[in-house]
């Protein structure tokens, strides 16, 4: 079973050095103490931070709760849809404090995703995107062989196939059959996101379905490798996100989808928990995505 959870880069106990930190990633420029370098398309990671290893990896799970995933891709049929992706980043959901009208309005829109293989049970989130039950989701958790099935927050379960996928970007779009009438996300806009501001983690981390997480926005356009995937532009945040988050839902308190859940880095590979950090891929992206993913199925 091939282990994507854990992804360590090569390291050497001569890595850190004072306060400058260097992981063997895309070059970047020199790194600001006890920081993270932020530079487009060009930030790394620290190798050691207070003597322990970094590691990277994708937010999936498999099997039982905080199981290993282990993930291929899972052919799929094409299937036409007419839905919309909405964009609207003036409607807002609350306008108070209460983070709770925030969920009551987004939870819905929240799916979990899972692949029921031989020999291997992948778990992950997803977001609906039509009301005919078209789901976004990341592409590494619906890479592996297996019956593809959507869970929705009710706790119906509907079968699904893949219909298409971005490995670049780590997205996928999954047809569930047989659904009318839900409630696709809104999306945000890289333009309405800024460092300090509130958010929301939806997804079934470890398995437990229908949770929410919040935190703050710790930082923007970030870039992770992973060992397997080179992401760019994510968005970087503290509320706690871990595997089986997977294509969940980062909401600002308007209740838009300002990312989709993909990584985490630990502290160390037997530690795959959230420390807080956690990396979102950005609505802009996403979204742009999504019609690009559209025009195959059409």
């Amino acid at each position: 079973m091939t282990d994507l959870m854990t992804r360590p880069t090569e390291q050497s106990d001569d890595a850190y050095s004072g306060d400058r930190h260097d992981w063997t990633m895309p070059p970047p420029p020199p790194a600001p103490p006890y920081a993270i370098p932020q530079s487009p398309g060009g930030n790394h990671w620290p190798r050691r931070i207070a003597g322990g290893a970094v590691v990277l990896a994708l937010v999936a799970g498999g099997g039982t709760a905080g199981g290993v995933l282990a993930e291929r891709y899972l052919a799929g049929h094409a299937t036409t849809t007419t839905s919309s992706v909405a964009t609207d980043a003036n409607a807002t959901v609350t306008d108070g404090d209460s983070l709770a009208s925030v969920v009551k309005a987004v939870q819905p829109s929240v799916v979990t995703v899972t692949v029921d293989g031989a020999r291997s049970e992948s778990l992950g989130s997803g977001v609906v995107i039509s009301s005919d039950g078209l789901i976004l989701t990341n592409n590494h958790v619906i890479d592996s062989e297996g019956t593809v099935s959507v869970r929705l927050s009710s706790g119906q379960t509907v079968p699904a196939k893949v219909v298409a996928t971005d490995t670049t970007n780590d997205l996928a779009l999954v047809q569930a059959t047989g659904l009318s009438g839900l409630t696709p996300v809104t999306f945000g806009t890289n333009s309405s996101v800024a460092i300090g501001d509130t958010v929301l983690a939806f997804g079934a981390p470890l398995g437990l379905e229908n949770t929410v997480t919040s935190g703050i926005v710790s930082a923007v356009d970030r870039s992770v490798d992973t060992g397997t995937e080179k992401l760019s532009g994510l968005i970087q945040t503290d509320a706690a996100i871990n595997e089986g988050n997977s294509g969940g839902a980062l909401v600002d308190t308007s209740g838009h989808v300002i990312g989709i859940n993909v990584a985490i880095a630990t502290a160390g590979q037997s530690d795959s928990g959230s420390i807080g950090v956690g990396f979102a891929i950005p609505s802009d992206t996403v979204t742009k995505v999504i019609s690009q993913l559209k025009s195959q199925i059409q």
